[in-house]
């Protein structure tokens, strides 16, 4: 198979969707790879690396998209780089379409065979493709949470670890998943007084088990987080509903509840954020004021550590990327359950039942649309 690497044109992103590493196990199969020229430059690879690791450099994105039967990328196809979309080709990246009909209704238009990283599953019912940027979203989330805080970023000048005699920070983290526990431990590791919440029991449980005591748990309900973001310094939205829009926690009504100038890290931003008042930024300007409340909803995290981000990300994909390589995308969807459920978008139709209930358009599974 012919696979295509370009570089990522969404503001102030930096990783790549294949590494040198990638492209040599790639190569080694007998597949051709072509990079196009400074795509990895973000994540410290030169075109001298893909090119000893047996790439093609192409000196434009349209080279690659022309050229390639699949495309691997890592952020969503942005509209220039969606109308070089074409039917038969695969794309593989992650998507995010339930907060983005534009986006849909492109691909739908385009006819392309696209596979969303984030709804990609496992035998344990996990995302293996999100995780491992959950993980570093998380991590950084109470990083920028921290500078967010200092009062010449409009925050409320708390010092997240306190200072003897001066109490620590109050962090409430709403999710207990991959980003919350991620959040929870460098939080917890940076001397805040944390909470985290979640609507599984067994899950706050393992959470209070890992921890030793050194957090508090709370189940999760409208009411307690309410209450809870009455004395927060910051909170970090860690929800998540595969595939779907998340949901809306915390009202602008209740922002006049908080303390002024408290933080807001919406790491749900990419599936349409999980605050109300949430609104998508980059790395460039990350943060504004609503009512006294500073928000942080950068929607590519990850992005700020470009080569670490890279590195994780490319050790998930790879075993997909070469399946979908070696037995094209039909066969490897019909073999592997699990890669199948991240099929979005195939010849015009929607094949993703969360996209088609957020956007109001009629999705068929995957299952259906491999039988015909």
């Amino acid at each position: 198979m012919k696979i295509g690497c370009p570089r990522e044109i969404k503001p102030q992103e930096f990783r790549v969707g294949m590494t040198p590493a990638a492209v040599t196990e790639a190569v080694a199969k007998g597949h051709d790879v072509v990079v196009e020229t400074g795509a990895g430059l973000g994540a410290g690879f030169t075109d001298e690396d893909y090119a000893a690791a047996g790439a093609g450099i192409a000196p434009d994105a349209a080279s690659v998209f022309a050229a390639a039967e699949m495309i691997v990328k890592v952020k969503e196809p942005q509209a220039a780089e969606r109308a070089m979309l074409r039917d038969g080709q695969v794309l593989f990246t992650y998507l995010h379409l339930a907060p983005d009909p534009e986006q849909t209704r492109d691909l739908l238009a385009s006819g392309v065979t696209a596979i969303a990283y984030e709804t990609v599953t496992d035998a344990r019912g996990g995302l293996p493709l999100l995780a491992p940027m959950s993980e570093v979203a998380g991590r950084l989330a109470p990083q920028v949470g921290s500078w967010a805080l200092q009062k010449a970023n409009g925050g409320r000048g708390v010092l997240l670890g306190g200072v003897p005699g001066v109490r620590p920070a109050n962090v409430v983290i709403i999710g207990g998943g991959v980003v919350g526990t991620a959040a929870a431990r460098v939080a917890v590791g940076m001397g805040a007084n944390v909470t985290v919440t979640d609507r599984s029991v067994a899950r706050l449980s393992y959470l209070d088990d890992i921890f030793m005591g050194r957090l508090t748990t709370q189940y999760s309900s409208a009411a307690a987080t309410a209450d809870l973001i009455r004395t927060a310094d910051m909170v970090i939205g860690a929800v998540l509903i595969p595939g779907a829009a998340a949901p809306k926690l915390v009202t602008r009504d209740q922002l006049s509840t908080m303390q002024p100038g408290a933080v807001l890290v919406d790491v749900a931003i990419d599936q349409g954020g999980c605050f109300e008042t949430s609104r998508a930024t980059t790395h460039q300007d990350p943060i504004y004021e609503v009512d006294g409340i500073v928000h942080y909803c950068v929607a590519n995290m990850p992005g700020a550590v470009a080569r670490t981000s890279t590195q994780a990300l490319g050790n998930a994909t790879l075993p997909f990327l070469l399946a979908l390589a070696d037995k094209g995308w039909r066969q490897a969807a019909q073999d592997d359950p699990h890669l199948r459920a991240g099929l979005s978008t195939h010849g015009g139709r929607l094949t993703s039942a969360p996209v088609g209930e957020a956007l109001g358009l009629e999705a068929i599974t995957p299952d259906r649309l491999l039988a015909q």
